[in-house]
């Protein structure tokens, strides 16, 4: 091959094959496509042509084919099959886990779902029927019907055959689950101790009976949460029956976390809906994502004009509180937002619970008089040199408004949350946006109350 292509490579695979792909063979395209990473590829397919992706994709190592399917959104995953031969299409199906297949039907066009379902096996359409019964937000819907078990009368010689036999069609060997004739859930063993246990023993004897596990209905958020708190690799779904419908395993979580985390920062900028590609969203989409939100906090907003016209007469004797209005809410604002962001984030992990709320009062309280004194003695030092420049009273006035409205933010914004979520309301969509403008209202109150009875006006 070419050395100066090869350099060329390495600075940018991707337009190297784009330029240069008609004067290549295909086992030079083969070399090329496959010591390029998933990720780049992703970050240069939208550049590609249909003629393109096709070439790349068939190129591609049967293993590596899969991971890059899935990775693409679903727009492009319909381009691509649109492309694909009915042989390719059948093959890259077939490879696909029974839960990422189902997810895949559900979230493509009717014409392409038909298409898909076409090319499916029998066993494959089995799969998908079982699983298309459940809510995909649920435990059920990210669960695989494809894992081991064995029963509890077995010796480990014949698990562990049993296992060689069936590892193939499992997506993990590390748990093997233990059912009685009912498919109940008995206990399960690891893999770790059943290769360390002599041929001989029963697999009731070295089982562990106590097993976590998750009903088919448990949302999916928290299914994520007992993955990571109990350090699992795979969580078994049972039904109201403790019959054994399915796993979950760690990977299918990863992406859950990553859509819950991506839908709390939705939520915390005031958008609605669900996490979707931004390239991928249409104009009317976005605009229905921001816009509800975005008028209910512009009339909440308002309430601050209300709150300016009380003091007005305030305002025309000391016009300089004026001048710092946008300062003290800002600030107020802002130490608020840390406070949410704190609470939010522990209630999401479970670090922080409602009965904590007394240590929590204290300690922000604590946390609100130190941030009040340092804000509040800089912005009385920086009033100094703003124009048109405040006397000593003046300044000690702002000061101390400063210190009472950031004092009274920090708390409002760590309480808040935690009311919220013991009222079963979503925490995320009360936060920042909502409780920043119930601290604008409350701020500013604090302020002209404090300077109307420092000043005597």
């Amino acid at each position: 091959m070419r050395t100066a292509y090869r350099n060329e490579i390495s600075s940018s695979k991707i337009k190297y094959l784009q330029q240069y792909m008609p004067e290549l063979s295909q086992e030079e395209i083969k070399e090329i496509v496959n010591e390029i990473s998933i990720s780049e590829l992703l970050e240069g397919w939208d550049s590609l042509s249909s003629e393109e992706t096709l070439k790349i994709f068939l190129n591609m190592d049967p293993s590596r084919r899969l991971d890059l399917f899935n990775s693409l959104s679903n727009p492009e995953q319909e381009k691509l099959l649109e492309v694909l031969s009915v042989e390719n299409v059948r093959m890259l199906l077939k490879e696909m886990e029974p839960d990422d297949l189902a997810d895949f039907i559900q979230s493509v066009s009717p014409e392409v779902r038909k298409s898909v379902w076409q090319n499916l096996s029998d066993e494959a359409k089995r799969e998908t029927l079982f699983l298309l019964r459940f809510d995909e937000d649920d435990a059920a819907g990210l669960m695989t019907p494809r894992y081991l078990a064995i029963r509890s009368t077995i010796t480990v010689a014949q698990a562990i055959n049993f296992i060689r036999k069936g590892t193939a069609e499992v997506e993990t060997i590390y748990y093997i689950y233990v059912v009685d004739r009912l498919k109940r859930l008995m206990g399960v063993v690891s893999l770790r101790r059943l290769l360390s246990s002599p041929d001989d023993r029963v697999i009731e004897d070295i089982m562990q009976r106590e097993t976590i596990t998750v009903r088919e209905d448990t949302d999916q958020e928290e299914v994520a949460k007992i993955l990571q708190t109990y350090d699992l690799i795979a969580l078994p779904v049972v039904d109201h029956y403790n019959r054994l419908l399915g796993i979950i395993t760690i990977d299918d979580v990863l992406d859950v976390i990553q859509d819950e985390q991506t839908e709390d920062v939705y939520k915390m900028g005031a958008m609605g809906g669900s996490p979707e590609r931004y390239l991928d969203s249409s104009i009317w989409k976005l605009v229905r994502k921001r816009i509800p939100w975005l008028i209910i906090l512009l009339i909440l907003g308002t309430v601050t004009t209300n709150v300016v016209h009380h003091y007005e007469s305030l305002i025309l004797g000391a016009a300089f509180l004026f001048i710092f209005m946008p300062v003290i809410t800002q600030t107020g604002g802002n130490s608020g937002n840390q406070s949410t962001t704190l609470m939010v984030r522990g209630l999401a992990t479970g670090e922080i619970h409602f009965r904590n709320i007394g240590k929590i009062i204290i300690k922000e309280i604590l946390v609100g008089i130190m941030m009040g004194l340092c804000t509040g003695a800089v912005i009385m030092i920086r009033s100094f040199f703003l124009p048109p420049g405040v006397d000593i009273t003046q300044a000690i006035t702002i000061g101390v408004a400063l210190a009472f409205v950031v004092l009274f933010s920090t708390l409002i914004g760590a309480l808040a949350p935690l009311v919220f979520h013991r009222l079963g309301l979503d925490p995320t969509v009360m936060s920042a946006p909502l409780i920043a403008t119930v601290i604008d209202v409350c701020g500013l109150t604090i302020y002209f109350e404090t300077a109307r009875l420092l000043l005597g006006l």
